[in-house]
């Protein structure tokens, strides 16, 4: 019978090395390394100390976001998302910025604000110029409104009632009333 030809691997030749690396043609071709899809991010430290020190001075985060040179509101939240330690910077300087807009208020209050108020006669329209209490109000009472919102334990009302150590709630109950209700059943059911 016929022999069927069957292929066999090479075997290594003991010929000396000619120069030729064998070993690169039998390594597998690396894939390239993958590029980051999207914009790159515009994250930097400088740029996160810069908000920082904006939001301690009061300044709400989006309206340093709507500055040029700072990312979109939603891209701080993404850092803050991917980045411990600048959420934690960023809760910092907030609570910085609330006691600066406490201490706004009262700016606020101190100093008047005067502008021109107009008014209706029946000779025509008259010019003044007032203090705008009722504008200066407002803008106090919208800042105190706000920061009984983002921290309710240190500028908001106290609305549970508790007691503490040197002064415990007491519950008393007067049930001597009920004591004269029985007495009139018992008196009723006899009579």
């Amino acid at each position: 019978m016929p022999r069927k030809a069957t292929k066999t691997a090479p075997e290594p030749s003991n010929a000396p090395d000619q120069g030729v690396d064998t070993t690169e043609a039998q390594k597998t071709p690396q894939e390239p390394p993958k590029k980051k899809i999207g914009r790159p991010s515009k994250y930097t430290p400088e740029i996160a100390q810069k908000m920082c020190e904006m939001l301690s001075d009061g300044i709400p985060l989006r309206e340093i976001c709507r500055q040029d040179g700072f990312p979109e509101w939603r891209t701080v939240y993404d850092w803050m998302y991917r980045d411990e330690a600048l959420s934690a910077a960023i809760a910092r300087a907030r609570e910085a910025g609330y006691d600066a807009m406490a201490e706004e208020c009262i700016l606020i209050a101190d100093n008047p604000q005067w502008g021109q108020v107009q008014t209706m006669t029946d000779k025509g329209t008259s010019t003044t110029v007032e203090d705008m209490l009722g504008h200066r109000k407002l803008r106090i009472e919208t800042r105190l409104k706000l920061l009984a919102k983002w921290n309710p334990k240190k500028y908001g009302d106290k609305v549970h009632l508790a007691g503490d150590a040197e002064n415990p709630l007491k519950v008393e109950a007067d049930v001597t009333i009920f004591d004269t209700v029985l007495k009139g059943l018992e008196q009723s059911r006899r009579g």
